[in-house]
Formats: C-alpha cells, sequence, structure tokens
C-alpha cells in the first residue's frame, strides 16, 4: 500500500516542478526518482536490491538510444554547416510565398511521410533540419513544428515496427490482422492533423503575422547566406554527395525497420557521421572545430536520455511500476465490466504515459486482459484498446527522442506538453470512435 502511494506522490510531484519550472527536466529525472526510492528502501517496501544496480539496470534500457542520438544529432548537424537543406528551405520558402498556412500544412504532410520508419529520432532530425530555418525566416512559431511533429510521429508509431503494436500483439498473441483494423483511424488521424490542426495554427498565424506577398527576388534575398563564417562552413560543391548519402541513409533505416539488415541505426548514423566529415571536411582541425560546435548541442540531449534511464531503473527496481500498475486494476468498480475495452483504453493513457511501454504492456495489460477474457472482450478487441493511449504516450518524459525535439526548438516541456496534449485528445477520441464504429470493439457487453 505504501509503495503505490509513494509511485502516485513522486509522478505528482515530478510534474509539478517540470510544469511550474521548479526544476530542469535533467534534475527532475535523477533527483525526483531516487528521493523516493531512498524513501520507499528505509521504509522497507522496495523490491531487494541496490539503488546502484537499479539505476544501472535502467541506463542499460537507454544507453543505445543516448548514442545513437549523439551520432545522428553530430550527422544531421554536419549536413546542416555543409548546407544540405539550404535548397530545400529556399524552394520551400517560395511554394509558400509567405504564407504560414502552407508552411504548416506542408510541415504534417512531411513529418507524416518521414514517420513511416516509425523512428521519432529520425522524424524530429530531419523535420527540424528542413523547417526550422523556414520557421525563423518567416518568424513563425516553433511550438507548432514541435507539436504537429509529435501527433504525426505519434499516430505512425502505431505501425508494427514503431513498438507499442508489436507489444500488444505478442501479449496478447494476435496477429498482423490487427494493423487494418487500426489503418481507418490512423488515416482519419492524419487527416485530422493535416486539414484541422495545422490550418488552426495556420489561421493564428496569418491573424499575427499576415500574408506577405513575398517576391522571387525578395525571397533569393531573404535565402541568401551572407555571414562570412556561415560560408566557410558551407559546402555547395559537394552539395549531391551529401543529398545522396543522407537519402541512402534514411533508406537504409527504414528498410531495416521492415526486413532487418541486421544494420542498427547506431551504426548507420556512426558511420554516416565519419563519411560526412571526411568528404566535407578533410583537414583534421576543421573536423575538430565542427565536432566542438555541435557536440554542446548533442551532449545537452544525451544526458537528459541517460536521466531517463535513471528514472525508469529507480521507478521500476524499487517496484513502485509494478505497484502503480497494479492500482490501476483495484479502483475499477465491477459495474464497469460492460465497458471493459474502454476501460482499457482510458487506462492506457495515463498507463504509458506514466509507465514506459515495456512496463505497460507487459506488466499491466496481462492482469487487464485475464479480466477482461471473463467479461467477454477478446483477446484482438483488448490490443486495440490497449493502443488507444498512444495518442498520449510521446508526451511522456520517459520518451527520449522529446528532448532532442525540445532541444533544436528551444521549447519548454511544460508548455509544448500543454500544446500538444489538447490537440493529441482529438487524436485518442478519433482512435476510439474509428474503433468502435467499425465493430472491431464492442462499447458494452452485457454481464
Amino acid at each position: 500500500m505504501l509503495l503505490t502511494v509513494l509511485s502516485y506522490v513522486m509522478i505528482i510531484v515530478f510534474m509539478f516542478v517540470i510544469m511550474k519550472k521548479k526544476m530542469s527536466p535533467f534534475t527532475a529525472l535523477v533527483l525526483i526518482p531516487l528521493i523516493f526510492a531512498l524513501i520507499a528502501m528505509f521504509a522497507g517496501v522496495s523490491k531487494k536490491g541496490s539503488i546502484g544496480d537499479f539505476v544501472m539496470e535502467g541506463i542499460k534500457t537507454t544507453s543505445t538510444t543516448g548514442i545513437m542520438l549523439l551520432f545522428a544529432i553530430l550527422y544531421f548537424s554536419i549536413m546542416l554547416d555543409a548546407g544540405l537543406f539550404d535548397p530545400i528551405t529556399k524552394k520551400m520558402i517560395h511554394i509558400a510565398k509567405g504564407d504560414p498556412m502552407k508552411v504548416l500544412i506542408a510541415t504534417a504532410v512531411v513529418a507524416a511521410a518521414v514517420s513511416l520508419n516509425g523512428d521519432g529520432t529520425t522524424t524530429t532530425l530531419i523535420c527540424c533540419s528542413a523547417f526550422i530555418p523556414i520557421y525563423k525566416k518567416l518568424d513563425m512559431k516553433l511550438m507548432n513544428l514541435a507539436v504537429i511533429v509529435i501527433l504525426q510521429n505519434t499516430i505512425m508509431n502505431l505501425l508494427p515496427w514503431g513498438g507499442p503494436t508489436a507489444r500488444a500483439m505478442s501479449v496478447l498473441n494476435v496477429g498482423a490482422e490487427i494493423l487494418a483494423y487500426l489503418i481507418p483511424g490512423m488515416i482519419i488521424a492524419l487527416l485530422y492533423v493535416i486539414f484541422i490542426v495545422a490550418p488552426s495554427m495556420g489561421r493564428k498565424e496569418r491573424a499575427r503575422l499576415g500574408i506577405k506577398q513575398l517576391t522571387d527576388e525578395e525571397i533569393d534575398v531573404m535565402t541568401t547566406v551572407t555571414d562570412e563564417e556561415t560560408l566557410a562552413i558551407r559546402r555547395p560543391k559537394i552539395w549531391l554527395f551529401n543529398a545522396i548519402l543522407t537519402i541512402l541513409l534514411i533508406v537504409l533505416l527504414v528498410t531495416d525497420s521492415f526486413v532487418g539488415l541486421g544494420l542498427p541505426p547506431l551504426f548507420l548514423f556512426l558511420t554516416g557521421t565519419v563519411i560526412a566529415l571526411m568528404v566535407n571536411y578533410p583537414v583534421l582541425k576543421d573536423q575538430s572545430s565542427r565536432i566542438g560546435a555541435n557536440g554542446g548541442d548533442a551532449v545537452q540531449v544525451v544526458i537528459l536520455v541517460f536521466a531517463a534511464g535513471v528514472f525508469m531503473g529507480l521507478f521500476q527496481g524499487t517496484g513502485m511500476a509494478e505497484a502503480l500498475a497494479q492500482s490501476f486494476t483495484k479502483i475499477i468498480p465491477n459495474q464497469l465490466a460492460g465497458f471493459w475495452g474502454l476501460v482499457i483504453a482510458l487506462i492506457s493513457a495515463p498507463g504509458t504515459f506514466f509507465i514506459s511501454n515495456d512496463g505497460f504492456y507487459f506488466g499491466v495489460l496481462p492482469v487487464l486482459a485475464e479480466a477482461g477474457r471473463a467479461y467477454g472482450f477478446t483477446d484482438m478487441q483488448m490490443a486495440l484498446a490497449s493502443l488507444m493511449g498512444q495518442a498520449f504516450h510521446l508526451l511522456s518524459p520517459l520518451v527520449a527522442f522529446i528532448y532532442l525535439l525540445l532541444r533544436l526548438t528551444g521549447l519548454d516541456m511544460g508548455q509544448w506538453q500543454k500544446e500538444s496534449a489538447k490537440w493529441a485528445l482529438g487524436i485518442f477520441v478519433i482512435f476510439v470512435v474509428t474503433i468502435i464504429l467499425t465493430g472491431h470493439m464492442p462499447l458494452y457487453i452485457p454481464q
């Protein structure tokens, strides 16, 4: 009982200090769970083990992601330095002609397409590299960019290679046909972001900035680089090589997601970074300066990823995560048995936000599913219901790549979560309503 109370209090305290900016995400991710883990151990309610063991187990779960992010950030930073995205920025501004609405809709379309590979890190790096210069040149809010990117990646994350769907399939032993049941809701949600969310943001930006009817000459002036230091690191003569290298890298990342080439993202980004440095900056002094100039941004993200590992290690190692999971199943009254599918869908929202996907699908879902079978719900229906809360999962401070997104856009986590959550609620409703209306999950089964 005490361990359950500690788990709830810890989450409340953590979210409070983040939302109210009392602590930075880095310090909160380490200190808050450490304090509560010590309380649990002192009170004798923690699982057996040492703080050090818990922390190391947690860091193991995020270490590969952290190292991969290090090289991914370095790679795309080098491409930015070399000017790979300059022509793309210029072309997009020419198409938009100063209209924020067109830029936002383009952001939504590109983010959906790039998210096909199911990897949030790649989506974030590509979208931010391509669009941040455009947003800055047009004085648009980077908050809109960060929200649209996360919403589209949230939807596409339901593809089996994205992670949560594969976990639900394995836990409840359901087949690949689950994707056919998810696709209608995913398509509607994508259209919701492209034709409702992006235009809504666009109208506000139009009201704030107006529609600047820029001429081609004005756009050329706006997009021409004049800073001498920037020009010194640009490599326009190698643009085609950089483009081919980046496309090849993305193709290999996507292909590996589908067929498993044995080429993990860490290896691909490491190799890509080495090649990019050698070709664009063959002089060793220049290579060192590029690593030094971009290493700070990479480290800022990587330490947050490791801090998230500390949080997960302490939260799960002490047993607080398990206690929280068990409490979800005990607080539901029996009168809701006929609505069990909807209950699972509602629980999956906070469940996948406060607990890792592994913790929820391998710890909470089996308990919920056992009760659901007794109430007449099939494994497929419960698997679908468990995926509805993914609409909010990527807003969790336990998701590693969001720190990259926040770092690149310079946004505050609390404000970004609030802004994203209101639109994510629409995606959640679309998901739930769609699987109910298509008959894949009954709203109610008489008991």
